[in-house]
């Protein structure tokens, strides 16, 4: 890759919306850090899919919501690239369909530990890196947050809707804090798509059971998402900041 190209980590970046970022990303000359918790082997199915485009990417573990472990991947990046120019807060966990009334201690901790703590963590560590009071050159950082922010998501994911709502509260304030030392900070709100984490929550068939409630009559594609994140990261976004972009099919 050319000394030029800009490097971008996507945390959960082995599937879904987070691999069709990544491979968009590669296409457009970013140098991927394809970020993961636990699927290694997909994670580096992604970095060798790059290569074989030609790209440049790397794959690092990371449970982000361990502070040393962000720290230690921040590390790792300085080290391999040299510069953070892009941060897109994908990783993020989702429980098993209940009623808040049902809901223990324990999820709700680790649900905001990973979608609220870590997308803060691993955005502190990116300011730190590209803000120019810091020696930085600046950057762009898009959350992906959720159409449940907006919907409440009731009798199924109400503390996942939760932790989106914080994350898009975060892109607000962050995004005014940092627009001075260069750094852009929008959130990209998916509606109901097409990936693994419905199936892992115990509905694999989600998604075909509620588009009929979408007004484009059909659920989204990760690669649809990935178009819009994209842009929010690029220079024709160079005058968007604390936005949050519906990219839902109407919904």
């Amino acid at each position: 890759m050319s000394t030029q190209s800009k490097t971008v980590l996507i945390t959960g970046a082995s599937q879904g919306i987070g691999k069709a970022c990544a491979m968009l990303a590669a296409e457009k000359g970013y140098q991927v850090v394809v970020n993961y918790a636990h699927q290694r082997q997909l994670a580096e199915n992604v970095v060798r899919s790059i290569k074989d485009l030609g790209g440049d990417a790397l794959a690092i573990q990371a449970d982000i919501s361990d502070e040393t472990a962000v720290l230690r991947m921040m590390d790792q990046i300085h080290d391999q690239f040299g510069y953070l120019d892009a941060l897109v807060n994908n990783a993020a966990i989702i429980e098993s369909q209940m009623k808040v009334q049902d809901m223990s201690a324990a999820r709700l901790q680790k649900v905001f530990a990973v979608n609220v703590l870590g997308s803060m963590l691993c955005a502190r560590e990116a300011v730190r890196s590209m803000a120019l009071s810091a020696g930085g050159q600046g950057g762009a950082i898009v959350q992906i947050s959720s159409i449940a922010a907006r919907l409440g998501s009731p009798f199924e994911y109400v503390d996942y809707a939760a932790t989106k709502g914080a994350v898009e509260s975060f892109v607000i304030g962050l995004s005014k804090e940092v627009a001075a030392e260069g750094i852009r900070v929008n959130a990209v709100r998916p509606g109901l798509v097409y990936t693994d984490i419905h199936a892992k929550a115990g509905e694999p068939g989600r998604v075909k059971r509620l588009e009929s409630g979408i007004p484009m009559l059909r659920g989204g594609q990760p690669e649809e998402i990935a178009q819009s994140v994209l842009w929010l990261l690029s220079d024709k976004a160079s005058y968007v900041t604390g936005a949050i972009l519906d990219v839902s099919g109407g919904r």
